[in-house]
């Protein structure tokens, strides 16, 4: 009698393992709805490597790994006292080619107009007396009451001083007529070539401030106060959490099914029950062998084609290289929209 139970027992709980392996194989290979795609993937971000834009060393750094940090916010800075002293040094050069500038254009002065025309009055009085002495001392030489020697020092005199009036009526029109035009424009490039240096000095100055460039998280702080920085080396590695996406791939016959804007649903193993609003933002224009991760040794010699599956993430539950599925329902109306503008408002 108790041989029969247990055999009636063991013969039960076969029939039951085997009714339940009959369930599970069928609903392994139970297909999707024919209204809807479901791709396979894993989550994606953006990664940047924030650097500053000169060498100096380093003099603060605000931000820690793991930091979630908004888009402008201050991350660290440099020793900013050389570069201020090159921007004062910069602005002084610009103000004093300014001011040359401006005394080019306004012109000479009243002043030294009056001045030039009393040289020449002054120079024009000695050369008439230079030719009276002349003139004298040309008489008396035929006299024979100087020597001749005397006659021609008078004449170079004179001649002298008819040089320099005609000197002195040529200072006196250039003083009239200005600086040449020439001149001017010279000073006038020269001052926006001081102007550039100033331009250049003071963004080198605003270079010595690191800001976000967008919203996220610091992965690594590299850096610290007191190290070289250089355009070549990372302060911060940030990763780009908005928006966030899954890396899927679509078999070549679904292709004509989807299209860029469509919108999708995203799910995880770790966060099971829970849909995060989703929408296509790119399809890839050429086909691929089906990465190994992706798919079974069986069908990896097929082709496909990535497509990136932009998803809203408000509670960054959504971590980079996390095992996703996407659901894109097929019977939704066309649209082209592929940006995130409006599409996590509600979510």
């Amino acid at each position: 009698m108790k041989k029969k139970a247990r055999l009636l027992a063991v013969v039960l709980v076969g029939v039951l393992l085997a009714a339940g392996g009959a369930l599970l194989v069928r609903s392994l290979l139970r297909k999707a709805p024919a209204d809807e795609l479901v791709l396979y993937g894993n989550v994606d971000i953006r990664q940047v490597e924030l650097a500053f834009n000169g060498n100096e060393r380093v003099e603060s750094v605000m931000a820690q790994e793991g930091d979630r940090i908004k888009k402008g916010q201050l991350l660290a800075t440099l020793d900013t006292l050389r570069l201020s002293h090159q921007v004062s040094q910069s602005e002084s050069q610009v103000r004093a080619r300014k001011e040359i500038l401006a005394a080019l254009e306004a012109g000479t002065r009243p002043e030294d107009i009056r001045k030039a025309r009393a040289d020449v009055e002054a120079v024009k009085a000695q050369q008439k007396n230079a030719e009276v002495v002349y003139h004298r001392k040309s008489m008396l030489v035929e006299k024979d009451l100087i020597s001749r020697q005397e006659r021609d020092d008078a004449k170079t005199a004179a001649d002298s001083s008819l040089a320099q009036l005609k000197a002195a009526e040529e200072a006196l029109a250039l003083a009239v007529a200005g600086p040449r035009k020439e001149d001017i424009a010279a000073a006038r490039e020269t001052l926006r070539a001081y102007e550039a240096a100033l331009a250049v000095a003071k963004r080198n100055l605003e270079y010595a401030y690191l800001y976000a460039p967008s919203d996220g998280v610091v992965q690594t702080r590299i850096l610290e106060p007191g190290d070289m920085a250089s355009s070549q080396t990372p302060v911060f590695t940030l990763a780009l959490t908005d928006p966030v996406w899954v890396r899927a791939y679509v078999p070549e016959p679904d292709m004509g099914k989807i299209r860029p804007g469509m919108s999708a649903e995203v799910t995880t193993d770790s966060y099971p029950g829970k849909r995060y609003k989703a929408w296509i933002g790119f399809i890839s224009p050429t086909a691929e062998f089906t990465p190994k991760a992706v798919e079974t040794r069986e069908v990896r010699t097929s082709l496909v084609y990535q497509v990136r599956v932009y998803a809203c993430n408000p509670g960054n539950e959504l971590r980079l290289g996390m095992p996703a599925t996407v659901i894109i329902p097929l019977n939704q109306p066309a649209t082209g929209k592929t940006s995130k503008e409006g599409r996590c408002k509600d979510h």
